[in-house]
């Protein structure tokens, strides 16, 4: 897996000795559309703070400034918002309980946090498209995951503005489910507020 280690000290602790906070996110893609972006805007990547959200079969967002990727969510290992088929952030006493229930093996229990959780958890299906249109078809509960995941996203967006003490230059969005435009609106609607946002 590739991945960038150039987190600020104070990303990597996270109150709970013995576990550290470890950067993992959609790298390549991210840098690769931080990038783009700059270059579109006759800018240098290494002089701009943007935000960064990844959102495909994982959702990561990440805080990049003066080109470093200085924070961002692991949202392969329960990090963030929830995707099609990750869990993202849980409540972890819920999730302690879920472990020592008995009903789940160590492995089960991985699998249900990556693979079966997130969107596919709720409706049995992790394509965007399918999940999208089966809501619009009337299937309420397709259209409460969807937005759901919109609104979480939205959170992580706004958690890594805050890293960059509120002065973000852009949002950029990007990852195959940037193709449904009703995601992209959605999220315009609830992060517009903190930077222009791209796709």
């Amino acid at each position: 897996m590739v991945t960038s280690d150039e987190l600020l000290p104070e990303a990597r602790i996270t109150g709970f000795k013995g576990v550290t906070r470890t950067s993992f996110c959609h790298v390549l893609n991210a840098r690769a559309t931080a990038h783009k972006y700059a270059e579109s805007r006759g800018l240098a990547y290494k002089d701009m703070n943007l935000v960064v959200a990844h959102l495909g079969g994982g959702t990561s967002v990440a805080a990049h400034k003066n080109g470093k990727l200085i924070d961002g969510d692991n949202g392969l290992e329960g990090d963030g918002a929830f995707s099609t088929n990750r869990t993202g952030a849980l409540p972890v006493g819920a999730l302690v309980d879920a472990c020592y229930s008995g009903e789940y093996t160590r492995e089960q229990m991985h699998r249900k946090l990556n693979g079966l959780g997130g969107m596919m958890a709720y409706v049995n299906d992790n394509d965007v498209l399918s999940v999208y249109n089966k809501g619009l078809a009337g299937d309420k509960k397709c259209t409460e995951v969807i937005d759901a995941m919109v609104y979480q996203t939205a959170k992580s967006i706004g958690a890594m503005a805050t890293v960059l003490d509120g002065k973000v230059d852009a949002v950029l969005l990007t990852g195959g489910i940037v193709h449904n435009d009703y995601i992209v609106d959605q999220l315009k609607k609830r992060v517009g507020f903190i930077a222009p946002v791209y796709v």
